[in-house]
C-alpha cells in the first residue's frame, strides 16, 4: 500500500528489496559503471527543471537523482565497500571540517573568504602540496567546457591570469586569428590544437564576464532549436520543405526568428 510520506530509510529499503532475489531482474544487474549514464542525465534534468523554475518538476528531479546516489550506495553496500550510512557521514564530516569558520575559530566574512578557507583546507586534507597538483586533482571526466573553467579558476588564485576582460578579449582575437592562420593547411593536427586554443580562451573570457560556459553554451543551442523551429514552420506554411529551399530564404527566416522570438534584431 501506498503512503502519504515516507522517508529517507523507506527508500533505502525499496531499493534493497529491488536488488534483492525478490526484486526487479533489471535492478538487479546494473553496477556501478552501467548506471553513468543516468547519473549523469538525472543532473541534466535537474538543471533543465531549475531553469524551467518548476518547483514540481525540480522535486521530482531531485527524486531521481538522489534515487542514483541510493541505487550506487546499495551496490557498494553489497559488496561491503562503504553503504548509504557512509557517504552520509562522509559529507557531514566534509561540511564541518571544512566551514571552520562556522564550527571553529576561524574567519570568513565575505564568500570570497570561505572560497579560500575552503580550497586550503582540502588542500591539506588531500596532501596536496604543489599548485600543478591542484590543476590535476579536477576530475578530467568533467564535460570540457567546465573543467576549462575550473581549471582557470584554480590557476587564477595564485595570480596566473590576465588583468581586465580587455586583455581576454585581445586574448580571443589573436586566437581566432592563429586559427585562421592554419584552417587552409589540411594539418589536422595544428586545426584542432589552435581551435582548442580558441575555446579555452573564450572560457577563461566568461570567467571574467561571470558566465558559466557550459550553460550559456546549453542555452544557446536551445535557441537555435527554437528559431529553426520557427523557419521549418514557416517555410511549410509557404508550402516548402527546407530541402527546397535557398539558403538566402532560410536566412531571411533566421533574421525574423530572431525578432518573432527575443526581440533582438542583430
Amino acid at each position: 500500500m501506498l503512503k502519504d510520506k515516507y522517508e529517507l530509510k523507506d527508500l533505502l529499503e525499496i531499493m534493497a528489496l529491488l536488488r534483492s532475489e525478490k526484486g526487479c531482474p533489471w535492478d538487479r544487474e546494473q553496477t556501478h559503471e552501467s548506471l553513468k549514464r543516468y547519473l549523469i542525465e538525472e543532473t541534466y534534468e535537474v538543471l533543465e527543471a531549475i531553469d524551467l523554475n518548476s518547483s514540481k518538476k525540480m522535486c521530482e528531479e531531485l527524486g531521481d537523482l538522489l534515487l542514483q546516489v541510493v541505487f550506487q550506495a546499495q551496490i557498494a553496500s553489497e559488496k561491503n565497500a562503504f553503504n548509504m550510512q557512509d557517504v552520509i557521514t562522509a559529507i557531514c564530516r566534509k561540511l564541518i571540517l571544512r566551514h571552520t569558520h562556522v564550527f571553529g575559530n576561524d574567519k570568513a566574512d565575505t564568500p570570497e573568504e570561505v572560497v579560500n578557507n575552503w580550497e586550503a583546507i582540502k588542500k591539506k586534507e588531500k596532501g596536496i602540496k604543489s599548485h600543478t597538483e591542484v590543476l590535476k586533482d579536477v576530475p578530467s571526466n568533467l564535460p570540457a567546457l567546465m573543467r576549462s573553467f575550473k581549471v582557470q579558476q584554480k590557476a587564477s588564485q595564485v595570480g596566473f591570469d590576465l588583468d581586465n576582460a580587455e586583455d581576454v578579449f585581445d586574448k580571443v582575437l589573436e586566437e581566432i586569428q592563429e586559427l585562421k592562420d592554419v584552417y587552409k593547411s589540411k594539418n589536422v593536427a595544428r586545426i584542432t590544437d589552435e581551435m582548442g586554443d580558441v575555446f579555452f580562451s573564450l572560457v577563461n573570457l566568461s570567467r571574467f564576464l561571470d558566465v558559466q560556459p557550459e550553460l550559456a553554451l546549453s542555452e544557446t543551442t536551445n535557441k537555435f532549436i527554437k528559431r529553426f523551429e520557427y523557419i521549418e514552420k514557416e517555410a511549410l506554411k509557404s508550402g516548402k520543405n527546407l530541402e527546397e529551399m535557398t539558403l538566402s530564404e532560410m536566412d531571411k527566416l533566421w533574421n525574423e526568428a530572431k525578432i518573432h522570438i527575443s526581440g533582438k534584431k542583430g
